[in-house]
């Protein structure tokens, strides 16, 4: 059964994954924000880090991990339009009018949105590589920058999937998107070191999970990593991606009673 389960769980993923293929000037729109981010901020604050506690004397090496994370935030918090596109085109009801298991169906979005996320942290960082960032921490410290941020896109990719099935409609969830993004992004470590953050925005960044991938990415790629901050903050995004399933699976379960 189990087998049945993850042989549907990569089918159903599979599908998804060649309609993102089939749409390469998306792949390249999605990529388009990271660029402006890493060359048109990488140069403009350069010299931030003269204010000293970005642990670093290049901007660019302190911006990458934060354009990773921020980059997986964009574009998982957009997975409940995909969701609500298949139940207005009636392929969600049809499948599950078919053998294919409920989990499968649930599981896929999130194996798709991780593939992507890892797809796209990966093109960034070759692109920082390229503009002149260096990663102390090697391949091993890249290595959880990149599951840091799918955790991150898990965590909001199917938080998003449960309010495309519970709001059903592209306004509310375009409005809480732009909403949340803003306040996420400059409510967290991502282009300033928190030493020179005003002390009430640094303690919301505290309990901010978009910060907590940052910082455990941050913490990972440096010479001498600091293992006990990469395993609390990695530790505390693998808790909230679990709920985050869990919520995002009874949410599907209730849209199923409904139809």
């Amino acid at each position: 059964m189990n087998s049945q389960v993850l042989a549907q769980t990569w089918y159903m993923t599979r599908r998804q994954l060649m309609a993102i293929i089939r749409q390469p000037v998306f792949l390249a729109i999605s990529l388009i924000q990271p660029v402006i981010w890493l060359f048109l901020f990488g140069n403009l604050f350069k010299k931030v880090v003269e204010l000293g506690g970005f642990g670093t004397t290049s901007y660019l090496d302190y911006l990458i991990p934060g354009i990773v994370v921020m980059s997986a935030l964009g574009s998982s918090m957009w997975a409940g339009m995909g969701t609500l596109e298949e139940i207005e085109r009636g392929t969600l009801n049809r499948f599950l009018t078919t053998p294919v298991s409920r989990n499968a169906l649930m599981n896929a979005n999130v194996v798709q949105n991780g593939i992507s996320t890892a797809v796209q942290s990966v093109i960034i960082v070759l692109l920082g590589w390229a503009a002149g960032a260096t990663y102390p921490g090697g391949a091993g410290g890249l290595l959880i920058l990149v599951v840091a941020s799918i955790l991150l896109g898990t965590v909001f990719g199917a938080l998003s999937n449960a309010l495309g099935m519970l709001v059903r409609q592209r306004e509310s969830i375009i409005g809480i998107n732009t909403f949340l993004l803003l306040p996420l992004t400059f409510l967290s470590s991502s282009f300033m070191a928190p030493s020179q953050m005003p002390p009430w925005m640094r303690h919301i960044a505290d309990f901010n999970p978009v910060d907590w991938a940052m910082v455990a990415g941050r913490s990972a790629l440096t010479a001498d990593p600091d293992r006990s901050l990469v395993l609390s903050r990695g530790g505390a995004l693998l808790v909230l991606a679990v709920a985050a399933v869990w919520l995002s699976t009874r949410t599907f379960r209730s849209y199923q009673k409904s139809v």
